[in-house]
């Protein structure tokens, strides 16, 4: 879906079809997939990153903040010296090692980084915290057994669940393409309820979809574009885009900006308005900013450049 698709309200074409600009993404994937292989003989390529990484005051808010945005990362606070880390750690990496990718396992050295550990106020190692888009979400103290370590973790991921894609790979067509599926039938309602102008029916159709498979990216974006279609219906763009240039901190005022920007096809406005806002912001203030780009970003596929440009950013502004 191109930023242009944003211009059509009446129809909501851009929240329902990803046309040209998804299709050309996945194409992309698949050419650099293929590329991948060949280089390697036609092994499998090698999986975009590792389960177990070292992250240092340096690389945080890259590898931990910004890889959160999309999976669940366990810090791993630990020290040379300290024993009942090197208790924890190896379970730890052998969990990670089970879960081949959907959480990934970040160990921090205090003593060689110590602008984390301050950051976190961490009192004492080994300390483990699960961070997820961006926040600290639970964690513990202490060295426990392999069993409680994987309870804590079979929580974590349990209360993510609807966060998350899928753990089952797509079924696959012929020469290992992805097969297509059936269209649902929810989706289909939506897409007439949207032609036909009703966008509580298309609403109520994307949530029943996703009350189903939490992670149906058409119904996502189809969800977050009725959403913002709903939100800037009544409003008066150069009202409002005048008001937020004289309230640059005003949560409300901005917010509603970002909406019409983005709707009008200014998608890097968008984001940067809200990026620029949780800078400025503290507190709840600054988490409604936060969540409110996030909300955004669901309006477009995952994998568009803009959005990726827009969470480095924002790992940048949170850190």
């Amino acid at each position: 879906m191109s930023p242009a698709d944003f211009t059509r309200p009446a129809s909501l074409q851009g929240a329902v079809d990803l046309g040209a600009r998804k299709q050309a993404l996945e194409a992309q994937a698949r050419r650099e997939a293929a590329a991948a292989q060949g280089a390697a003989g036609g092994a499998p390529a090698t999986p975009a990153g590792a389960v177990v990484i070292d992250v240092t005051d340096e690389t945080f808010a890259t590898e931990v903040i910004e890889r959160s945005m999309r999976t669940p990362v366990v810090l791993d606070l630990w020290a040379t010296w300290c024993e009942p880390c090197k208790q924890l750690s190896p379970i730890l990496e052998k969990l990670a090692a089970e879960a081949a990718g959907r959480w990934v396992l970040a160990k921090v050295d205090v003593d060689a980084s110590p602008q984390i550990s301050g950051a976190l106020q961490v009192q004492s190692i080994p300390t483990v915290l699960a961070v997820f888009q961006g926040q600290a979400v639970t964690g513990f103290q202490g060295a426990l057994p392999e069993a409680q370590v994987r309870q804590w973790l079979d929580q974590l991921m349990q209360a993510l669940a609807q966060y998350l894609p899928p753990e089952s790979e797509a079924p696959q067509g012929e020469e290992g393409e992805p097969a297509q599926p059936q269209a649902d039938p929810d989706l289909l309602a939506a897409e007439k309820a949207i032609d036909e102008g009703d966008l509580d029916a298309a609403a109520a159709a994307y949530e029943r979809l996703l009350a189903r498979s939490p992670a149906d990216p058409d119904a996502k974006i189809g969800l977050a574009g009725v959403g913002l279609v709903r939100r800037t219906q009544d409003l008066d763009a150069d009202a409002v885009l005048r008001q937020a240039a004289e309230n640059p901190a005003d949560v409300e005022v901005q917010t509603r900006a970002a909406d019409i920007e983005m709707l009008s096809g200014r998608v890097e406005e968008a984001f940067d308005r809200l990026i620029q806002l949780v800078r400025r912001t503290s507190g709840d203030e600054r988490d409604r900013a936060r969540r409110h780009l996030l909300g955004l970003f669901d309006a477009l596929p995952a994998g568009d450049p803009a959005v990726a440009q827009a969470r480095r950013a924002l790992a940048s502004a949170l850190f």
